[in-house]
Parts: C-alpha cells; structure tokens; sequence
C-alpha cells in the first residue's frame, strides 16, 4: 500500500517470520524506517539477522551495523540456528582503538565529536554499500552519546531522512533503557515492532509482540505469542475465527458405539464440539478416542494434543482396550502430540491446532484436558476466550472437536476447576454409581444444539472391545449425583460375561 509518500510502497518486504508477515498484512512496506523495540533477551537480534537474511534469499543487499555487539558475538547468534552471514555485510562501529583513554578529547566534550563520527560513520558505509535491508543496532549507544532528547532526535531524523533518499528498508533496535513513556521514537518511526518477555511463576518465560503503529496499512493488532526456535522467531498470530471458513456436510457420523449414537441423537455431527465430563478413571479419555478411532477408519484424519497421559501409556491402554493408534500413527492419519503446559503459551497451542486442520487435514481434534491447557493460561477468562475463539474456528472448518474436562472427587458434589459447558455444543456427562456391591459408570448426554439426543441415563462399560453403552437405567433415582437410590429391584443394570456385556447396545 502506497500511503503517498516520497519512493512508493510497491510489493511489501517479507522479514522471513511468517507468523508476523501474517500480522504485518503481508510484511513491510519498503524504503521506511521501523522501530523494533524490548528488553534485552526478547530476541531484537535475531529478529533482525532473520529479516536480513530473508533479503540475502531474495538477492539484495544488506547491511548490519552493529554499535553494541562485537562481530563475533552476531556470529555465535548466526551459529545456534544454524545460519550462515554470507552475504550480509557486517560493520562493527565500535573499534578497540576507540576505547583508549589515551585517545579522549580535552578541548571538546567526548560526546559531541563521538556522536558525529558514529551517524557519519553509519552514512558512510551505507552511501557505499547501497543496500536494500540496513539495521541498526542499537539506538541506546546513540541516545547515550547524545546525552539529551533533543540532540538524540534530531540525529535520528536526520538518519531517517538520509536512509528516505536511498530507498532501503531500515531496522532500528532499541533496548527501551530510555525513561518510561519516552515515546519520540515512536513518532519518528514508519512502523513499531514491541517485543516483550514475562517470567511465570513456573515454566518458560512467556514471549509476545505486537505492533504497536504501522502507517497506512492495516494490521492485526493485540498481542501474538511467539517463541525463539532454533531457526529464528516463530510468531504465532492471534486466532480470528471470523476469518476461516470450509464448506462441509453437516451430517452425523458415527461414534462407533451404537448406544452412544441413540444418546447423541444419532452421532457426532461435523462442525461441533463435544465436552466430555467426569472425576478421574470414569472413562473420559477412553470414550473420546473410541469416537476419534471410529473417524480413523472411516480414512479421516485427526489429531490428538495429550496434556496429562504420557504417550507410550496412553498407547498401550489403547491397544489393550482393541483401540491401537499405532497404525493410524505409521499411516500419518493420527499426530499426536504430548505437551507439556508449563512449557506452552496459549498462542503456540492455537497455532499447533491450525496447523492440524490447514496442513494435515484432520477432521478431528481431541485435547486432553483442559485442566491441564488452564494451566498455560494466566487466568480463566483468557482460557475462555482463548477456547470460544478456537472452538469457532473449528467449527467453520467443519471439524469434530472433543475435549476432555475432568473433575475433583469421585462421588457425591464433584467440582471442576473451570465451567466451559456453555461453549460446547454436546456434552456428556459420565459419573460413578454403586449397584449390587459395585462401582459402575453411567453416561448421558446433557445437551445437544444440533441433535434430538436421549434424555436417558445409561450405564456403559469399558472391556476389550473399548465402550459398551447399555440400556437406560430407569431404576435408579440420583445417578448423576454420584449417590443413586436404587427404586426398582428389576432396574435394568449390565450384568453377564464381558462378552455378553459387548453385544449390549
């Protein structure tokens, strides 16, 4: 976008992080200056060496002039993500010469020849050079040998105005040392890059960015996660569900479970996502990937992000209960993928299942659990809107989303850390009941927006062919509490071998 000033716009210059050419609205827009800000440590160098080198890829020339880092430290930085600097010129302004005593001023003050050598210095090199991509880093080295605000900003435009006539893009890096609030940089720049660290109270620090001002182009604001991988930045961009969308057919599929298709009114339906209710070891998990392998057969694919489980137990369950994922994994029809949440921010997981569904074409997705997915959070509210923004993606792709919430206690009053019934648009709840000396397991759904399910409670069990649902247990009163009264002596309850048990429902 032209936003009608001198040397026009024409195609944007991509910085080679994709996530934030994404935010960007395609990337730069060329022959300006920006402003790429944040403390030490949020990754302002290799953010820089990244987009300079996307400009090596692309053929043009590039210029490092670095004032605060030696060269072989940008090369140490090159090296841990396997980068090579052929091609981009490295000028280190700094010269050991500089640092002798010997060699200060008496007539005039350090500062004021220092200051002018260093912005001619710059110019000199870039007037030979003529690059393309220029960064510079850092202003601080600027702003101190400038020692006050007003010198400081006129050195900085008259850079802007030097790099204006020689149409290259230019990079700024700023550590923010300046006094809170100082915002002339801001004014000056083209565009603002923020990049910002957090520290948890466990886990990784926690990574975002955003654009603070970009003229004349529209940008996706807010804050967007990312991380430092080897290989540079990988952003990942706040999810708009508004964006997406898939044509798909809105019919049932099957959970590969009769019985518990008659609870659903008929199956799972695409474009829908299922909340699976209960305390530990009631068959949550088991009952959704019974669902997830039924999809599997039928040839479409899935993915599986595994919080709690670890995946060689979940694995080996799974085989045992006639559910091997195994196959599906070899035939690349499954990912699954364990994550540990202290190690994972809320965007990284939005980008994890984007990739799932744009790239892999799974049709299902399972989390298990968001229990454990709250824990990435810094608060509830952000998990909710987090999940009803990446619950609607989903659905405008058409996929089948099941998640897993567990509960605290066994019987009786159960309590969850968190209540996202409301967002989903089936749930099932599954709770423990005692009849005839034995703890059982009862299932039922309690809403469905799109289906007529069963308003009956049924017991169901978990044996060597996965899930058995049964029939409706209309002798009890109070199974959903965890505490049922047994009403009629001829109640229907499972009974028999575990082969009879498999040929109910």
């Amino acid at each position: 976008m032209n936003d009608g000033q001198p040397n026009g716009a024409g195609p944007s210059a991509c910085t080679g992080i994709a996530g934030l050419d994404d935010i960007l609205g395609g990337g730069l827009t060329p022959n300006r200056l920006y402003l790429v800000e944040g403390t030490p440590g949020t990754g302002k160098t290799t953010l820089s060496l990244g987009f300079l080198l996307e400009g090596v890829r692309l053929g043009q020339k590039v210029l490092y002039v670095t004032l605060s880092e030696t060269e072989h430290e940008l090369r140490a930085v090159a090296a841990t993500h396997g980068w090579s600097l052929d091609g981009l010129e490295l000028v280190e302004l700094v010269a050991e010469a500089g640092l002798d005593p010997d060699l200060e001023q008496t007539l005039l003050h350090p500062s004021d020849v220092e200051l002018g050598e260093t912005v001619r210095g710059v110019m000199d090199r870039v007037e030979t050079l003529k690059p393309e991509r220029v960064v510079l880093d850092s202003l601080s080295e600027l702003r101190l040998l400038a020692q006050n605000p007003l010198r400081y900003r006129r050195q900085i435009l008259a850079l802007k105005h030097f790099f204006s006539k020689l149409n290259c893009t230019v990079l700024v890096l700023d550590d923010r040392t300046s006094e809170p609030g100082d915002l002339q940089l801001h004014s000056i720049a083209h565009g603002v890059i923020t990049l910002e660290q957090a520290a948890i109270d466990f886990g990784a620090e926690r990574r975002r960015v955003r654009i603070m001002k970009f003229r004349g182009r529209k940008f996706r604001g807010g804050y967007h996660d990312y991380t430092i991988e080897t290989g540079g930045l990988c952003v990942y961009p706040r999810l708009v569900a508004s964006e997406h969308h898939r044509e798909f057919a809105p019919d049932p599929v099957s959970t590969g479970a009769a019985g518990l298709d008659r609870l659903l009114g008929g199956g799972l339906v695409p474009g829908t996502n299922t909340l699976l209710v209960g305390p530990a070891g009631v068959g949550k998990t088991t009952t959704a990937v019974q669902c997830m392998v039924a999809a599997l057969d039928r040839g479409q694919h899935a993915a599986y992000f595994l919080f709690d489980e670890r995946l060689p137990t979940l694995l080996a369950r799974s085989a045992a209960l006639g559910m091997d994922l195994v196959p599906h994994i070899e035939a690349g029809r499954l990912t699954v993928r364990q994550i540990d949440p202290a190690e994972l921010s809320p965007g990284e997981f939005a980008g994890a299942v984007r990739k799932a569904v744009e790239e892999d074409g799974a049709s299902v997705i399972l989390i298990d659990s968001l229990n454990a997915y709250m824990q990435a959070m810094p608060n509830d509210k952000f998990l909710i809107l987090q999940m009803h923004e990446l619950l609607s993606y989903l659905s405008r792709h058409g996929v089948v989303a099941l998640m897993i919430l567990g509960q605290h206690g066994v019987m009786g009053d159960l309590r969850a850390d968190v209540d996202l019934s409301y967002l989903a648009d089936s749930v099932m709840l599954l709770r423990f009941f005692e009849a005839e000396g034995e703890v059982r397991k009862a299932i039922s759904v309690v809403k469905t927006r799109t289906t007529d399910h069963e308003r009956t409670i049924r017991e169901f069990r978990v044996g060597a062919g996965g899930v058995v649902v049964g029939e409706p247990l209309s002798g009890f009163r109070g199974v959903l509490t965890g505490l049922p009264e047994y009403r009629n002596e001829s109640g229907p309850v499972m009974g028999g071998t575990d082969r009879e048990r498999q040929l109910v429902g």
